[in-house]
Order: C-alpha cells, then sequence, then structure tokens
C-alpha cells in the first residue's frame, strides 16, 4: 500500500512538471511574439520629417516623400520653413535599416541630421491616412479599422441574435427527436471546418445569388455572421444547460410558461456565458483574412467606407499586404498593425470579462 501511495505522489508530481513547463514554454512563445512585434513595429510609429525652406535645393528635394515633391512642383517651395515628410528610404536610413540610397543621398541625410533638419516626429498618417502602393511613408490604417468596425457591426447585429434564438429553440423548445439531432451535428461540424469554406458560401451566396456589393463591409460581415453562428450557437447551449433543472421546474410549477421560464429565469442566469462565447466569436471573426479574400475584400481600397455597400478592407487583409510588399518599411507597418489588431482583441476580452462580472454581480444581488 506504501508502494501504491509513493507512487501516486511520484505521478502527480511528474504531472503538476508537465504541466508548469507547458505553461511556462507557452508564455515563453508568447513573451518572444509580442517583444518580435514590439521591436518591428513601435518604429512604424515614428516618422522622419525634413525641415523645408525656400533656399532648400533640389537634392533636399529629392530627398522628400513622392506627395510632398508633387505639391511643391504644383504650389513652389514654401515661404517659410516647414517640417515636410521624407520618403521612406530616407525614413529606413535614419532608423539604422536597410535602405536603397547611395552614398551621395547618404552623406547629404548625414548633414541634415547633424543640422537638426531632419528630425523624427509621431507619425500621425499611420492612423489618420488610408493604404498607399507607392508610398509607404504614406500608408495608414484609418480605411481598414474603419471597415473592420463595419464589418463586426453587421456580424454582430446579425450573428447574436439569429444565434441565440436558434439556441434556446434548440435547447428548450424543438423535440427531442432524429431531425434536431442531425441538426446538432451539422451546427457543431460547422464550428469546426476552416473559415475559407465559409468565404466560398459568402461569395456564391451573397454575391453571385443576392448580388451584394463585392468588396463591402455588409458582405464582408455577413460572411464573417455565418461564420461566427455555430461558435454562437454551441456557446448559447452550453450556458442554457448550465442552468440548474430545480429552478427551471420550480419556475414551471409555479405556473410559468415555458417561455415565461425562459425569458425570467434561464436567459438572466446564462446571460454571462452567452454574452462571453458571442464576443469571443466576434474576436475570432475579427482577425480572420482567408474568408474575406475571397470577396474581394483583399483588393487595394484606400478611401474609408461611408456606408456599408462602398468598397473597403479590413485590418488582417491590411496586414497580409503589407506583409507580401518588397519595401521593408510595409514590414514594420505591418507589425504595427499587428499591434493595433491585438489592441483590438485584447478590448473585445476585456469587455467579456466587465460583462461577465456585471451580470454575476446582478445574479448574486
Amino acid at each position: 500500500m506504501k508502494t501504491l501511495i509513493k507512487r501516486r505522489k511520484k505521478a502527480s508530481k511528474r504531472f503538476k512538471f508537465f504541466c508548469k513547463a507547458g505553461l511556462y514554454i507557452n508564455m515563453l512563445f508568447l513573451c518572444i511574439f509580442i517583444s518580435t512585434l514590439v521591436y518591428l513595429g513601435l518604429p512604424a510609429l515614428k516618422q522622419n520629417y525634413i525641415l523645408i525652406s525656400a533656399e532648400s535645393n533640389s537634392s533636399v528635394i529629392a530627398l522628400l516623400s513622392r506627395n510632398e515633391r508633387r505639391q511643391i512642383r504644383q504650389n513652389g517651395l514654401p515661404q517659410d520653413q516647414i517640417w515636410l515628410l521624407a520618403n521612406a528610404e530616407v525614413d529606413q536610413y535614419a532608423k539604422q535599416k536597410f535602405n536603397k540610397l547611395d552614398d551621395t543621398q547618404k552623406a547629404l541625410v548625414d548633414t541634415l541630421i547633424q543640422n537638426h533638419l531632419l528630425e523624427a516626429k509621431f507619425n500621425s498618417n499611420f492612423f489618420l491616412s488610408g493604404d498607399s502602393k507607392i508610398a509607404p511613408e504614406q500608408s495608414g490604417i484609418l480605411a481598414s479599422v474603419v471597415g473592420t468596425l463595419l464589418c463586426m457591426f453587421v456580424c454582430m447585429v446579425v450573428a447574436v441574435p439569429i444565434g441565440v434564438a436558434a439556441a434556446i429553440y434548440l435547447e428548450e423548445f424543438a423535440p427531442q427527436n432524429l431531425l434536431t439531432h442531425i441538426i446538432e451535428v451539422c451546427i457543431n461540424n460547422l464550428a469546426g471546418i476552416p473559415s475559407i469554406i465559409f468565404g466560398l458560401l459568402g461569395l456564391a451566396l451573397f454575391i453571385n445569388f443576392f448580388g451584394v456589393p463585392r468588396s463591402s463591409a455588409l458582405v464582408g460581415g455577413l460572411t464573417l455572421a455565418i461564420m461566427s453562428l455555430p461558435i454562437i450557437i454551441v456557446a448559447t447551449k452550453a450556458a442554457l444547460k448550465s442552468v440548474d433543472v430545480s429552478m427551471k421546474n420550480a419556475a414551471l410549477a409555479l405556473g410559468f410558461t415555458k417561455w415565461q421560464m425562459v425569458k425570467g429565469i434561464v436567459l438572466p442566469l446564462a446571460m454571462p456565458m452567452i454574452l462571453t462565447g458571442s464576443i469571443l466569436a466576434l474576436a475570432q471573426a475579427i482577425g480572420e483574412t482567408a474568408p474575406l479574400m475571397l470577396i474581394g475584400m483583399i483588393a487595394f481600397i484606400p478611401d474609408v467606407a461611408s456606408s456599408l455597400n462602398q468598397p473597403t478592407t479590413v485590418l488582417p487583409a491590411l496586414i497580409y499586404n503589407w506583409a507580401s510588399m518588397p519595401e521593408r518599411a510595409f514590414l514594420e507597418r505591418a507589425a504595427a498593425g499587428i499591434l493595433v489588431l491585438l489592441g483590438l482583441l485584447v478590448i473585445l476580452n476585456l469587455v467579456a470579462i466587465l460583462l461577465r462580472k456585471y451580470f454575476q454581480g446582478k445574479q448574486t444581488c
């Protein structure tokens, strides 16, 4: 007996050791991942500017961004001193990264730095501008962030009510027969299939059949909604099953109808888990790229969409485009875009935690 107890204790210690080792390894890789993104992405928040005046020569003008040079050709040199955006190669050289400047241009940039005529300032273009394929220094995430928020709005409005209602019907009202069993099996299987399949479905159903505008936030949100529906239904069914059966029976014994029991007893108790599951499903949808590629949302769209029917892009698609660009300046912007996307995901998860605690506090009161 003592030998058996010793073996159990050793097995328990080994199990705890492997669990802790797995946790620490995961934390190590997470730290490496976050630190790499921060190292690559933080330089994108700074952009170098050159102080231009009426006495600036053509060699200095050639170091400016393409759009700044166009403005100078149209309007001439400014009468007063003004900070104008340097091009991506100058910015990369000033940040001591790979660049394509020749020796003469490098010497000129060094001279500008020594004379305090070239300085790094906060890169507001990254947050206030749209994408640009020819000028990395002018590219930004504004259009993609707006498109992402519009897609999430459509996804939330469509997927959450339909998913919760479907789960309530299947769990509380549907007869338990072969048909409902098949439906539940299909829903569980849909929750695990690759997301690109939903992109094909969105392309065939919403664009080819219903004629929804391609690359719009409406078709993107609807595609993400049908992808999120199975997850929301499964999470809602699990939340409804977690409610104590005795409370349901007590409500029915007091004369409640089935709907009154569900609305007054089951839904308030299951609401924390329902909201958590729904928000986590939306958080998963916000990072999807594969289904949106098939409906055209990976196209180059620099303008901010003002309606659900206008063409737009989303942040994951923009990150994919930047990562595939040959210019090195796009790489740091892709890393900064990933940090912004992770920030949105963290915000959604925090909202889920706060809502769960809020409704749990109401239950205890």
